[in-house]
């Protein structure tokens, strides 16, 4: 069985370590589990080991909003205190405070 701990939690805010953007964590994959046509993608020099977490963010760049799927290896923390703009974050959770989002509800 494999086990893995996550670096990041549900409502952080983080960015990408090499591409200009930023989003909130709403979700965790303890590995990859996306479809290999989405890995196979990337390209072979920059592919990310798949036995590592994969997290879901609600993301922002300076054209749009998205989701991203985005291993732990690329992304870093964002310590800017600024809000993400992300249209859908109300549906998830609350008002960002003190560098985070809280929940909207529990999770079992």
């Amino acid at each position: 069985m494999h086990k893995s701990k996550a670096k990041y939690h549900l409502g952080q805010v983080v960015r990408h370590r090499k591409h200009p953007f930023r989003g909130v964590v709403f979700d965790v994959d303890a590995i990859f589990s996306n479809t290999e046509a989405w890995y196979d993608a990337i390209p072979e020099e920059s592919r990310p080991e798949k036995e590592q977490p994969f997290y879901h963010l609600l993301a922002e760049n300076d054209q749009s909003y998205y989701v991203a799927y985005v291993s732990e290896q690329n992304l870093v923390p964002d310590y800017s205190g600024e809000p993400v703009d992300h249209p859908d974050l109300p549906d998830l959770f609350g008002e960002f405070r003190d560098g985070i989002y809280p929940l909207h509800f529990q999770l079992n």
